[in-house]
C-alpha cells in the first residue's frame, strides 16, 4: 500500500487546489514554529536576565501571542479545507465507482452485492482520515523537519547535525511498521465485507432459512465472522498503539540526545541561554510532524485499502460499445444469431457453443430446454449483458456490435426471471419502463397483467408504497408488477425470463393471453417451461442438453 496514493490525488481540481494551498500552510506552519521558538526563547531570556521589566517584555509576549494564535488558525482552516476537500473526492469517487459498477453490473464476474456495498460507503467514508489528518501531516512532516534543522543549523551547527542524523530514523521505522499494518489492515476490509455480503444474503433467504431449520446455524456463522472482524479490529489497534509507542520512543530519545549535549555546553559556557532555548524549544518540533504522521497512517490504513479495491474496479476495462444510432427496427427486421460462442468466466466450458438462430420480424419464440442450457443467457446477449466470444449477433444485417447500446436496448422491454421491485410507489416501479407514462397507460398495463384490480383495492393504489424488493406484495403479485413494467415500455423487441412463474393456472390463462394481444406487431422471446406459454410461441427453439454447462 502506498503512503500516498497519486490516484486518489487525480481526483479533479478539488484535490489539486487542496494540496496546493497545504503546501503554502505547511510552509507558513514551518515558519511560525520557528518564529515561536524564537519568540519563546528570547522572552525567557530577557526574563531571567534581570534587567527587562514587564513593560519591555510586553510587546515580544504580544507577539508571540499573535504567533501562537496564528499557528491555531492556520491549524484549523488546514483541517476545514481538508474536509471540504475530503467530500469533493469522496463524491466524485463514489459517483465514479457506482458508474463503473453500473456499466459492468451484467457481467458474470462482478463482484457480490455486500461487498460492492460496503466499498461504496464504509470504505470511501474511511478516506475522511487520509484527506482531513494524513495528507496534511504528511505535508507539514517534509516542509517544519527541513526548516527546523535549516534554523537550528544558523544557530547551532552541532544540535543541526543530531537532528539531521536521528530524524530520518521516523520514517525507517514508519515504514517497517507499515508494511505490517498494511497486510493487517486488508485483511480486516475483507472481514467486513465477507460479514456484510454474508448478513445480505442471510437477510434475503431468511424466509427459506426458517422453513428448512437453518437459520440458527446461520446466526452462528455470522457470529464466528463477527469474532474474526472483532479480533482483526483488536489486532490493528493493538499494532497501532505499540507503533505510537516505538515512534515516541525514538522521538524522545532523540530529543534528550540533543537536550544533553545543549546542557553540556550551555554548562561550559560554549552556548549562550537564548541560543540554548532556542533549540531546546524547536527540537522536539522536528519530530512532532512525523510522529503524527504515523499516528495519522493508521487511521487512514482503512481507507487507503478500500480505495485500492475501488480502483481495482474503477480501472476494469469498459465493455466494447458501438457508436451507431441508427438501429434497425427489430419489429420489422429479422434477428440472428450467427454461429454464437459465449460463456461465464468462472464456469467451464462454454455455454452457447457455435449457436445460430433466426428470429423472423413479428416472431414469438420461446426457448425452453432443461437447467443451465442458455435459455437466460441468450437474452443476455441479445441484451448486449453478454458478448459473443465468436459469432454475431445481427438484426437487419447489422452487428449489434457496432450500435450504441443505450441506443439498441431503447428498442427492448426486458422482465429477468428475478425481477426486482424498488422501495418506492407501484407508479415509480411502473415508470422505471418509460417515465412518461400517463395513469391510463398505468392502468391499462396493470389490466394486462391480471393485477388492476388487486392494485384497485390497495388504500392508495398506484400510490401505495412497496417496500424494497416488494416486499408487501406475493411472488406472484411482484411478478405480474413486473410484467406490467414490461407491457408500460411498449417497444419492439420484448424478452421475457419465465413471465408466469408463481402464477396459478387461471392467472397464467388470463396473463397468456394478454400476453398473445401484446405481442401483436412486436417479436418477442421468452425463456419457458409451462405448456401455456409454449403454446402461444409460433415457434419452440429447444436448446439442447449438449449446450448445459460442462
Amino acid at each position: 500500500m502506498r503512503a500516498v496514493d497519486p490516484r486518489l490525488l487525480r481526483l479533479g481540481r478539488a484535490t489539486r487546489r487542496y494540496l496546493a494551498v497545504s503546501v503554502l500552510l505547511g510552509a507558513l506552519t514551518a515558519l511560525l514554529v520557528v518564529a515561536q521558538a524564537w519568540l519563546l526563547a528570547d522572552v525567557v531570556s530577557r526574563a531571567f536576565s534581570g534587567d527587562q521589566s514587564a513593560t519591555d517584555l510586553r510587546t515580544p509576549l504580544s507577539v508571540l501571542l499573535a504567533v501562537v494564535l496564528a499557528r491555531a488558525a492556520i491549524a484549523w482552516y488546514t483541517e476545514v479545507a481538508a474536509n471540504r476537500s475530503s467530500s469533493r473526492v469522496k463524491s466524485q469517487l463514489r459517483q465514479a465507482f457506482v458508474e463503473k459498477v453500473a456499466e459492468t453490473a451484467p457481467s458474470a464476474d462482478r463482484q457480490p452485492v455486500g461487498e460492492l456495498a460496503t466499498l461504496a460507503t464504509h470504505g470511501i467514508d474511511a478516506l475522511d482520515g487520509y484527506f482531513s489528518r494524513y495528507l496534511p501531516q504528511l505535508v507539514l512532516a517534509v516542509i517544519v523537519p527541513i526548516t527546523v534543522i535549516v534554523a537550528v543549523a544558523a544557530t547551532d551547527w552541532i544540535s543541526a547535525i543530531t537532528l539531521a542524523v536521528t530524524v530520518p530514523l521516523i520514517p525507517v521505522f514508519m515504514a517497517l511498521i507499515g508494511m505490517r499494518v498494511r497486510s493487517r489492515q486488508d485483511r480486516q476490509l475483507r472481514t467486513l465485507q465477507v460479514l456484510s455480503g454474508h448478513f445480505l444474503d442471510v437477510v434475503r433467504g431468511l424466509a427459506t432459512l426458517k422453513v428448512f431449520g437453518r437459520s440458527k446455524a446461520q446466526v452462528e456463522t455470522i457470529q464466528a465472522v463477527t469474532d474474526s472482524y472483532r479480533r482483526s479490529t483488536m489486532s490493528t489497534l493493538r499494532l497501532a498503539f505499540l507503533s505510537s509507542l516505538v515512534l515516541e520512543l525514538v522521538a524522545s530519545v532523540a530529543v534528550a540526545l540533543v537536550a544533553v549535549e545543549i546542557g553540556l555546553r550551555l554548562l561550559h559556557g560554549h552556548l549562550d541561554l537564548q541560543s540554548s532555548l532556542f533549540v531546546l524549544v524547536l527540537a522536539p518540533e522536528a519530530y512532532l510532524p512525523l510522529r503524527l504522521v504515523g499516528t495519522n497512517y493508521h487511521a487512514s490504513a482503512e481507507g487507503l485499502s478500500a480505495a485500492n479495491q475501488m480502483f481495482a474496479v474503477l480501472e476494469r476495462p469498459s465493455p466494447a460499445r458501438g457508436d451507431r444510432s441508427d438501429v434497425p427496427d427489430p419489429a420489422t427486421h429479422d434477428i440472428e444469431f450467427d454461429r454464437v460462442l459465449t460463456g461465464y468466466p468462472d464456469r467451464a466450458g462454454p455455454v452457447l457453443d457455435g449457436w445460430s438462430l433466426t428470429i423472423e420480424p413479428g416472431e414469438v419464440v420461446a426457448l425452453a430446454g432443461p437447467s443451465g442450457c442458455g435459455k437466460s443467457t441468450v437474452l443476455k446477449v441479445l441484451l448486449g449483458f453478454l458478448a459473443p466470444q465468436t459469432g454475431t449477433l445481427r438484426v437487419g444485417g447489422v452487428d449489434v456490435a457496432t450500435l450504441d447500446p443505450d441506443a439498441w436496448r431503447a428498442h427492448i422491454s426486458w422482465m429477468p426471471q428475478h425481477p426486482h421491485l424498488f422501495e418506492g410507489t407501484i407508479a415509480e416501479n411502473l415508470r422505471l419502463g418509460r417515465s412518461d407514462a400517463t395513469d391510463d397507460e398505468l392502468w391499462h398495463a396493470l389490466g394486462l397483467a391480471s393485477l388492476a384490480d388487486r392494485v384497485a383495492e390497495l388504500p392508495q393504489e398506484l400510490e401505495t408504497r412497496l417496500a424494497e424488493r416488494g416486499a408487501g406484495l406475493s411472488a406472484g403479485e411482484r411478478q405480474r408488477v413486473a410484467l406490467a413494467r414490461a407491457f408500460v415500455r411498449d417497444t419492439p423487441l420484448v424478452l421475457l425470463d419465465e413471465p408466469t412463474a408463481h402464477l396459478d393456472s387461471a392467472t397464467e390463462a388470463r396473463v397468456t393471453e394478454s400476453l398473445r394481444l401484446f405481442a401483436s406487431g412486436r417479436t418477442v422471446v421468452v425463456v419457458a417451461h409451462r405448456p401455456a406459454l409454449l403454446a402461444m410461441a409460433d415457434r419452440v427453439v429447444e436448446l439442447a442438453p449438449a449446450m448445459a454447462l460442462r
